[in-house]
């Protein structure tokens, strides 16, 4: 999907420099994907103390290689 946008020039070449991208598309989808990854840890570090397990749950007991 073509699409015509104003980047900030400054933004753009950081981006490019930090994540070593070749090509400002390759920065722009980065940037993109780094964000909506950093949104959705936040959603569920507020699920944190929210959750309520059963008294006889044993979390350390999931986490062996089985």
């Amino acid at each position: 999907m073509p699409s015509n946008l104003d980047f900030n020039p400054k933004l753009l070449s950081d981006v490019q420099k930090l994540g070593k991208f070749k090509y400002k598309k390759d920065a722009v989808n980065a940037a993109l994907e780094e964000f909506i990854q950093k949104r959705r840890q936040k959603e569920i570090i507020g699920l944190f103390g929210s959750i309520d397990y059963h008294s006889s749950y044993d979390y350390k007991a999931e986490r062996k290689v089985k």
